[in-house]
């Protein structure tokens, strides 16, 4: 299988000298990409087009699954339906004019202008003139979708896990017990949804991201933890919101665990723990995305305040090489500050912008794209200005950060882990620049060079996959046996860039094993 070694992955390149990382600050677009529909439409998302959702790049075409919330609610429910909306839930302090769902599907030829399509699957105020998808609940959100090429039964090729409230009757119907949890669906082409599973019945799951990952189907989400197990506390004090994962073998069965995934230090002053008092935590879990032999993925850095119209949020970086674990490749580095994506204001007035994440990293050719939430946290009686929307941020393909030399080193070295080359050969690419700064070597597992395979060259100019030669030799030669890729960083080279003199600064963001062609 390829392997992509990121420089933010501090186990996969875990032995370094003279060297730091640099973390990368990614492009954002300041207008949104999606927004909800006019206010004074009938339009199921015309308060706010939240990305509770996913984007996939799925055939040459653009496709978001997004969570709508609309103003009034809709009198052509069917009856059971209309059961689920009898009464707003809790968080919306009894306005009964907000109401959140249904889900939503919108398409687009480059992940930028977006349409919402007629789909017709929803008698909405009157109209099946909408982009609404038709489930089996009412009150849902965080649409996750994946497209499962490992499938063999092409009706179950997209799945979907999203989150829905139960009855809101009164008496209320009991099936799914009384708390918000996930359901499980899947579709033949990403808009015809079955519901296959209700895994945790009566269990409060709060989901951002769905992923395939190591032969196992992973859902990120949050809790509200009644023990804390984070780095700093293992004293079964009351904590707060932290990330954690389910996972199943077959889509179908979920064992009734969750596994710890990422979350922040607990305050020392276990007097604020549980108490409204501010201190930041993780909002949602990880909004991951995998990339074969690991995955990269946001978490909501909620700002967390007494009251809740004063909270706002950031999206921090992290990494995993299981895909349920994550640690941050640099411990409190804000990713994507709120000031820098902020929200659409509202005219006249002054709302914090909370920022969200769900399944929306994806590469599209040269290009790391990150798309996220902005909701303009609007409530507490500010209901009509209520709004989420749905915002890019880009890098080039994997330069979330990269090695670079100290300040004051000339020279410096980064080693990887053990890595296992295929029999049949492969080709070792790096994403670089300075790329004249840079040479490659193979180590054995005990640190020794290999015969041949010192001071590879990286062929070319800089760029996003520059391959790598030894001179004579062909990695086939070496068979199906562990290496360890080092690589050696320069100062002192020079390039010449419009007939003038510069030192070279080699910056290495990841390295690729690729079979060979």
């Amino acid at each position: 299988m390829p392997q992509t070694l990121l420089a933010i992955d501090d186990l996969s390149l875990p032995l370094r000298k003279n060297v730091c990382l640099y973390l990368t600050r990614p492009t954002v677009r300041p207008e949104p990409v999606l927004a909800p529909s006019p206010f004074e439409s009938n339009a199921p998302d015309n308060l706010a087009a939240f990305f509770y959702g996913t984007v996939l790049h799925d055939g040459g075409k653009f496709r978001m699954w997004y969570a709508a919330v609309h103003w009034g609610q809709n009198p052509d429910w069917p009856p059971r339906k209309m059961q689920q909306v009898a009464k707003p839930p809790s968080w919306l302090k009894d306005d009964a004019k907000v109401h959140s769902g249904p889900l939503c599907y919108a398409e687009s030829d480059d992940g930028i202008l977006w349409t919402k399509p007629a789909l017709g699957q929803v008698l909405f105020k009157g109209s099946r003139d909408n982009n609404a998808l038709d489930l089996p609940h009412t009150l849902v959100c965080g649409a996750a979708v994946i497209r499962d090429e490992a499938d063999p039964d092409p009706a179950r090729r997209y799945k979907m896990v999203y989150e829905f409230w139960p009855d809101q009757s009164e008496p209320p119907i009991t099936e799914y017990g009384s708390l918000p949890t996930i359901a499980c669906a899947v579709s033949p082409d990403g808009l015809q949804w079955t519901v296959t599973a209700i895994p945790f019945v009566d269990q409060f799951v709060e989901h951002c991201s769905f992923i395939r990952h190591g032969g196992r189907y992973i859902v990120h989400s949050q809790v509200f933890l009644g023990e804390s197990w984070s780095a700093a506390y293992f004293d079964g004090g009351k904590g707060g919101r932290a990330g954690v994962a389910h996972a199943s073998g077959d889509f179908d069965h979920w064992p009734d665990f969750w596994e710890p995934s990422f979350a922040l230090p607990e305050p020392r002053d276990r007097s604020l723990r549980g108490t409204g008092k501010p201190y930041d935590q993780v909002h949602l879990g990880v909004g991951a995305a995998s990339f074969g032999n690991v995955c990269v993925g946001v978490y909501g850095l909620w700002h967390d305040q007494p009251v809740f119209g004063d909270i706002s949020g950031d999206l921090g970086l992290v990494v995993s090489n299981d895909g349920i674990r994550f640690r941050e490749p640099a411990p409190g580095h804000v990713f994507i500050h709120r000031d820098e994506s902020p929200v659409t204001p509202a005219a006249g007035q002054s709302f914090p912008t909370i920022l969200c994440q769900g399944n929306g990293i994806l590469t599209v050719g040269d290009e790391t794209r990150i798309y996220h939430g902005r909701w303009r946290n609007a409530a507490d009686g500010h209901w009509r200005h209520y709004w989420g929307e749905v915002a890019l941020a880009t890098l080039p393909r994997d330069r979330w950060g990269a090695f670079g030399l100290n300040p004051d080193a000339d020279e410096g070295m980064v080693c990887t882990a053990p890595i296992t080359l295929p029999a049949r050969g492969c080709v070792v690419r790096a994403n670089a620049d300075g790329v004249a700064g840079l040479t490659v070597g193979l180590l054995d597992e005990q640190f020794r060079a290999i015969p041949g395979f010192t001071d590879g060259r990286v062929i070319g100019s800089d760029g996003l996959a520059c391959p790598v030669r030894w001179e004579g030799r062909s990695l086939a030669d070496l068979g199906d046996r562990p290496v360890r890729v080092l690589v050696k960083l320069r100062r002192a080279a020079q390039s010449v860039v419009l007939g003038q003199s510069a030192a070279c600064e080699p910056r290495l963001y990841a390295l690729y094993v690729d079979d060979a062609p």
